[in-house]
């Protein structure tokens, strides 16, 4: 098979050819590691690509096959991950200078569930520093640019694992969502982008940023790839207190008829950029063509969401990264007389302007005399958005919304306008704070043919729901069975 007929091959699809023998998975992860090497100099969605290790594990699987032994359905699969998710001998940077070198002495627990199940890496993917942006332009390393247009962001922080399934460089990816860092560029890149139930997925070997948002998810080219692959990593870990036990049970006969959608009244405010704003309209009416029952809802709360998830995320990742001092593992600073200054000159060198940013925001945020007006009221605030959406899941199956207000932007836009910058994270941001599901996928285009995602947002444990209905727009995109 050639190279170009492996590369768009879906995970799914692959997986049955490497069954019946017709491919290898050696042939199928040397397809993309050369495609990496052909590209990835253009899109730069890597940080590092483990070629020996991937290969070694192919042919392990190739063997296993041959001999007869029965494997999973993602046996030689080819993926990345984000480098925010530890892998034992494997650096991971979470693409800041304090952890260049650092390289883990164990495994996250998604890793771990991967690698049981003969899943192949081909590396780490690139990402805004500690997770913390909105464009992958915060990374220490390179900026990572859409595979559709190299002159615009791939989004972030998940930019990199994006990149990396958008550009072929990737059957599929792992990434974080604390604010919608899967979903935003899984939007840019055209891509499909699941952010699980809070603790339906182990944070186990996750690098803190803020840990009552934190999740791993996935990004797939289409809903029963994601759905596929979040069933193996999912489940219960000890390792995990915030993980939970309760089955996501992927499976769903819900007909596109019985769905029961509802319509953020506040979600469609001024400020949605034309095309998006025609895109969604047009998944709406495709819904109620299908049979659907539309019900316009209100989430009031939804006006302080933002500002309530940046001081609550902020105070959380000052505290997590206060771990990063220079004495114990990560970059150390050469010139200090005092433990005081090798902590000031450790963090000032090694972290970068928006984790600073960030820090400072919720140091301020839990100091003595600011902790009531702003800490307590943004958590009294994520109370009030929990129960807003409880009383609209009382009669809706799936909310439907834009991702982000905008497509993709140029590199370097708003890179000195964090305000505006946070501005994409509007709409993703509600469901980090309720701990509820929700999904990117593509749904048309703009005016620049740049990707268009919709967010389907469900109830906890509402995963199956959400890959269902993601599914009828998929087969109305394409005209056809995914």
């Amino acid at each position: 098979m050639k190279k170009s007929e492996l590369l768009s091959l879906n995970l799914l699809e692959a997986s049955e050819l490497l069954n019946k023998k017709e491919i290898s998975s050696k042939e199928l992860t040397t397809a993309y590691l050369e495609n990496i090497e052909e590209n990835d100099c253009k899109i730069g969605a890597y940080i590092t690509v483990t070629s020996d290790l991937a290969l070694q594990t192919a042919e392990k699987i190739d063997t296993m096959r041959v001999n007869g032994e029965n494997l999973s359905p993602l046996a030689g699969i080819p993926f990345s991950v984000k480098d925010n998710i530890c892998t034992k001998g494997i650096k991971t940077t979470c693409a800041s200078e304090f952890l260049r070198d650092f390289t883990p002495v164990y495994d996250a627990h998604v890793i771990e569930r991967l690698k049981n199940f003969g899943a192949v890496m081909l590396g780490k993917t690139n990402m805004d520093e500690f997770g913390m942006g909105s464009s992958n332009e915060n990374s220490a390393f390179h900026i990572t640019k859409n595979p559709r247009d190299f002159e615009r962001v791939a989004g972030g922080s998940s930019g990199g694992s994006a990149a990396s399934v958008a550009g072929k460089e990737a059957l599929f990816s792992l990434g974080s969502d604390t604010g919608g860092s899967i979903r935003l560029p899984s939007s840019f890149c055209g891509a499909v982008g699941m952010k699980p139930t809070y603790g339906a997925v182990s944070r186990y070997g996750l690098v803190a940023f803020a840990s009552s948002f934190d999740q791993i998810g996935v990004i797939s080219r289409n809903a029963a790839d994601n759905a596929a692959i979040l069933d193996v990593i999912s489940g219960w870990d000890c390792r995990d207190s915030t993980s939970s036990k309760q089955s996501l049970n992927l499976s769903c006969d819900i007909t596109a008829e019985k769905l029961k959608i509802g319509i953020v009244r506040e979600f469609f405010a001024d400020g949605i950029d034309e095309d998006v704003l025609n895109c969604i309209q047009n998944a709406i009416e495709f819904y109620k063509k299908c049979g659907a029952s539309i019900d316009y809802v209100s989430l009031p709360s939804i006006k302080s969401a933002l500002w309530a998830y940046y001081i609550i995320s902020s105070a959380e990742a000052s505290s997590n990264l206060a771990r990063f001092d220079g004495v114990r593992y990560g970059r150390r600073d050469e010139n200090y007389s005092s433990i005081e200054e090798l902590y000031k000159n450790s963090r000032t060198n090694g972290f970068g302007e928006e984790v600073k940013r960030r820090i400072m925001t919720g140091t301020f945020a839990l100091s003595a005399g600011y902790y009531e007006n702003y800490y307590k009221k943004a958590q009294r605030i994520r109370e009030k958005i929990k129960s807003e959406f409880e009383e609209i899941f009382k009669k809706c199956d799936v909310i439907i919304s834009p991702v982000c207000p905008t497509t993709a932007f140029k590199i370097g836009e708003y890179r000195d306008n964090p305000e505006q910058m946070y501005l994409s994270d509007i709409y993703t941001v509600p469901a980090n704070l309720a701990g509820l599901p929700a999904i990117s996928v593509p749904f048309g285009t703009d005016r620049d043919n740049l990707p268009v995602g919709i967010q389907l947002i469900g109830r906890p444990f509402g995963e199956a729901v959400l890959y269902k209905s993601a599914s009828f727009l998929e087969k109305e995109a394409c005209g056809d069975d995914i």
